[in-house]
């Protein structure tokens, strides 16, 4: 069987409706020849009648009523995605919106974010998946997320992005380091042990600079996650090496300082990344707005 015409549908539901051929056209905005035609095409396209003429108008067949409950509902929810789609309205939308994020994003965007919806979408909801560069061009394609906050790294993504800032690393050791009160030396920097946080964009740029110099650091620690930094920095010697807005937000209400790099480190882009195609353009466009006006800065 042929593919069937949304608008053919459209026509079925407004005769059903209001059980007249006039009817349906002055609802519909169209001429009664054009309801009339419709219904013959998809008549022709089910091969079973749906209407009887009578002189209070149209009857549904058996066959119709059969059809009608399912043609409704599917004509409803399409309507409303077209609508949806059309005229996002964050302040009355449950719509439930995907971000992938580091685990260093989390730290450092997920609170503005989650305050950001709460205020401009109150009813809206969110879902946090970690984020794999190497799946996420896939992921914005196929609609798992609706956007991305990541670095720049090694994998050329297909996807669509704009450049949200550019970061900045520094050193973060404890306040009360006995060998660095007077400041952050080269020699201090390659002395002392570093924690390493496996893997980050951090540690690679950092590293690759290093090695360019000819140097290297000492590793007195490797952990996964960047949460237990700032307890044991605070409580050892150990260095670590961090983007500067996390480090910032390590150091509020902590015995933590942070240092310049004695050395150039190139800046990282951090990238809002998303897919140009796919349904619910509307509510995209509205997060994507929202997320480029709160973190962009310029």
């Amino acid at each position: 069987m042929d593919m069937i015409d949304l608008n053919l549908v459209r026509v079925f539901v407004a005769i059903y409706q209001t059980g007249s051929v006039s009817a349906a056209a002055e609802r519909l905005h169209i001429t009664q020849p054009s309801v009339s035609h419709g219904l013959a095409r998809l008549r022709d396209l089910l091969g079973e009648p749906l209407f009887t003429r009578h002189r209070d108008g149209m009857a549904p067949t058996f066959f119709a009523t059969q059809l009608y409950d399912q043609f409704r509902h599917a004509l409803s929810d399409i309507e409303t995605a077209i609508e949806s789609a059309r005229n996002f309205d964050p302040a009355s939308s449950t719509r439930r919106f995907r971000i992938a994020l580091s685990g260093m994003g989390e730290l450092i965007f997920l609170a503005r974010i989650v305050e950001m919806l709460r205020e401009k979408a109150p009813s809206a909801e969110l879902d946090v998946v970690m984020l794999d560069m190497e799946q996420l061009d896939e992921w914005l394609i196929a609609g798992k997320v609706d956007a991305a906050i990541c670095g720049r790294g090694n994998i050329r993504l297909q996807s669509a992005i704009e450049v949200l800032f550019r970061e900045y690393y520094v050193c973060m050791a404890s306040q009360d380091h006995p060998r660095l009160q007077d400041g952050l030396t080269l020699e201090a920097y390659l002395g002392e042990k570093h924690i390493e946080v496996t893997p980050t964009t951090a540690q690679q740029l950092v590293g690759d600079k290093l090695h360019e110099l000819g140097l290297e650091r000492r590793f007195g620690l490797s952990v996964p996650h960047v949460s237990v930094l700032p307890g044991i920095v605070a409580k050892t010697d150990l260095l670590v090496t961090l983007p500067s807005r996390l480090a910032r937000s390590f150091v509020e209400g902590r015995r933590l300082r942070l240092h310049d790099l004695p050395f150039q480190v190139p800046r990282i882009d951090v990238l809002l990344a998303w897919h140009e195609g796919g349904g619910d353009y509307a509510a995209r466009t509205w997060l994507r707005t929202l997320l480029r006006e709160r973190f962009k800065e310029v």
